[in-house]
């Protein structure tokens, strides 16, 4: 379900993938609103709430109550990976940005808005492996990334740093590629950013600060069987049968 709005259709869309969040929820979405206002451009914030347990979903829908900005989207399972392509998807802003509700990191905005607006790149990514990033998490989640962009690198060819968190990008010339991604949950942000390398658009890294407000909100082990299933089907479909 999606809270409805006008029908204008913004400069900027955020989204962000909400699930069992109801203890950050409001503040991050108050600070977010507050600086996307600072920029002095239109855009929309929508909240893609996914499963959850706790009242998350709630907060949403007064949030979107309170803020004409505001969009609260709905569904019963716990995806990651849908629940960003539902964002994606339902966004009407020319630029969509990619957050985290524990980053919601408004610098990473406006220097990846410089970059798009200056035509020098379709599609920025906000990588916290890069050299010159600030990765301040604890060793287990800084490995973990490494881990995984390393079976990226051998498995699928990636030749990026990170594929996961912060993204920028147009909306229009990038669409295409969300809609011929095939896996969800974790991996669908990887997908994504490897499939925009492979079907030549033009990527850029930009080196983010990184510091989380809460530990994740579904523990690291836990995800590692949908992990290693949905990197197996990637690697069947993007080079075996290399679509």
């Amino acid at each position: 379900m999606v809270t409805s709005k006008a029908d204008e259709s913004p400069e900027l869309s955020v989204v962000i993938p909400c699930y069992n969040e109801e203890a950050i929820l409001w503040g991050a979405v108050e600070e977010l609103h507050a600086g996307m206002l600072e920029l002095g451009r239109s855009f929309e914030i929508l909240i893609s709430e996914n499963g959850s347990k706790d009242d998350t979903r709630a907060i949403a829908e007064k949030l979107s109550r309170a803020y004409p900005e505001v969009r609260a989207l709905q569904s019963e399972e716990p995806n990651y990976g849908k629940a960003l392509r539902r964002g994606i998807k339902a966004a009407r802003g020319k630029i969509i940005l990619c957050e985290e509700i524990d980053l919601c990191d408004l610098d990473f905005h406006k220097r990846a808005l410089a970059v798009l607006d200056a035509d020098e790149a379709d599609f920025v990514i906000g990588s916290k492996a890069h050299p010159d990033a600030n990765d301040q998490r604890p060793m287990l989640r800084r490995t973990a990334t490494q881990v995984i962009n390393g079976m990226l690198r051998v498995l699928l060819g990636f030749k990026g740093t990170d594929t996961h968190g912060l993204k920028a990008f147009n909306r229009e010339r990038v669409l295409e590629t969300v809609n011929r991604c095939v896996v969800d949950k974790d991996l669908f942000a990887s997908e994504l950013v490897i499939r925009a390398e492979r079907y030549h658009l033009r990527v850029v890294e930009i080196p983010i600060v990184i510091h989380e407000k809460r530990p994740p909100s579904i523990h690291l082990f836990r995800r590692v069987p949908n992990v290693l299933k949905n990197m197996a089907r990637l690697v069947w479909v993007v080079r075996i049968r290399n679509r």
